[in-house]
C-alpha cells in the first residue's frame, strides 16, 4: 500500500510539472510549494534526479511539437527555410547566453538562499500582478509579428529577462513573455520564442544538475 500511494505522489508530481512547465506561473515554484505538502519518500539526492526526469518529459513534448520548426532539413523545406531555421537557433542561443554564464555561477547560491516556500509565494504574487499590468497597459501588439523578424538585439534584450526566472518563483515562460512584449514582439510571437528557448534552457539545467551527481 505504501508503494501505491509513493507512486500517486510521483503521479501528481508530473501532473503538476506538465501543468505549470507551459504557463506563465513557475513550474519549479510549484514544485517547491507541492514539496512543503506533498513529500515523497525518497532521500534529497534522489528527489533532484526525479525533477531532472520529469523535466525531460517537458523538453520533450516541445521537440515533438515543433520538431518541424526547429530541425533544419526535411519536410519540404527549401535552402531559404533551411537558413531561417539556422538563423532562429542563432537568436536562441544568443537569447540563452545570459541565464547560461549566471546560472553556472550562482547555482549553488540560488539552491542555498533563494529555494524556498516564501520566495516563491512573493514571486508568484509579483508576476500575477505584473501580469495584470501588461494587460492593462494593452501590450501584445508589437511590431515584430513573426519569429524570423525578431532580431539578435530582441533575443538578447529577451534573454536579459530570462535572467528573472533563475529566482524560484519566477516563471521562466512569464519573464521571457514579458519581456518579449515590452521589447515589441507580438503576443503569439513572444510565447512562440519562449517555448524554442525552453529547449536548450532545459536540456542545461537538466545536464548542470546530473552532473553534480557524477
Amino acid at each position: 500500500m505504501e508503494t501505491i500511494f509513493e507512486i500517486l505522489k510521483a503521479i501528481l508530481f508530473g501532473i503538476v510539472e506538465g501543468i505549470t512547465e507551459w504557463l506563465p506561473i513557475s513550474s519549479t515554484g510549484h514544485m517547491i510549494l507541492l514539496n512543503e505538502f506533498v513529500k515523497l519518500g525518497v532521500s534529497e539526492e534522489f528527489y533532484d534526479l526525479f525533477e531532472v526526469v520529469i523535466q525531460l518529459g517537458a523538453i520533450l513534448a516541445v521537440v515533438l511539437i515543433y520538431f518541424k520548426t526547429i530541425f533544419p532539413w526535411g519536410f519540404g523545406k527549401t535552402k531559404e527555410d533551411t537558413k531561417d531555421t539556422f538563423n532562429l537557433w542563432g537568436k536562441i542561443i544568443v537569447a540563452c547566453l545570459p541565464a547560461a554564464v549566471i546560472g553556472i555561477l550562482a547555482d549553488d547560491w540560488l539552491d542555498a538562499h533563494l529555494y524556498n516556500s516564501v520566495v516563491v509565494s512573493i514571486m508568484l504574487i509579483v508576476y500575477g500582478i505584473a501580469f495584470i499590468v501588461i494587460e492593462t497597459k494593452g501590450l501584445g501588439k508589437g511590431k515584430v509579428e513573426s519569429i524570423k523578424n525578431i532580431t539578435y538585439k530582441q533575443a538578447l534584450g529577451v534573454g536579459a529577462f530570462q535572467l528573472l526566472s533563475l529566482i524560484p518563483g519566477t516563471s521562466r515562460s512569464g519573464s521571457t513573455i514579458i519581456g518579449g512584449l515590452i521589447l515589441g514582439l507580438e503576443r503569439s510571437v513572444a510565447a512562440s520564442f519562449t517555448f524554442f528557448l525552453a529547449i536548450p534552457v532545459m536540456v542545461g539545467a537538466s545536464l548542470l544538475k546530473l552532473l553534480k551527481y557524477i
